[in-house]
């Protein structure tokens, strides 16, 4: 999975997390969750605002 990857990231987040309300996700600890999933590969540096929003947005959308 890349950070592009926003609807799989997403998905993965639900299923690793299922008792967290993904409205409530500080982006600090959304990144850091992401880069702990299994599958992740890729820089941690090329995450930034917008695609962390992106993966919000597709996780809120997937616990709903």
């Amino acid at each position: 999975m890349k950070w592009t990857d926003s609807l799989e990231i997403a998905i993965a987040l639900a299923e690793k997390r299922p008792d967290v309300d993904p409205k409530t996700v500080r982006f600090t600890d959304l990144r850091q969750w992401v880069l702990e999933l299994p599958g992740f590969d890729d820089d941690p540096k090329h995450s930034g605002e917008k695609i962390l929003e992106a993966i919000q947005m597709a996780w809120i959308d997937e616990a709903d």
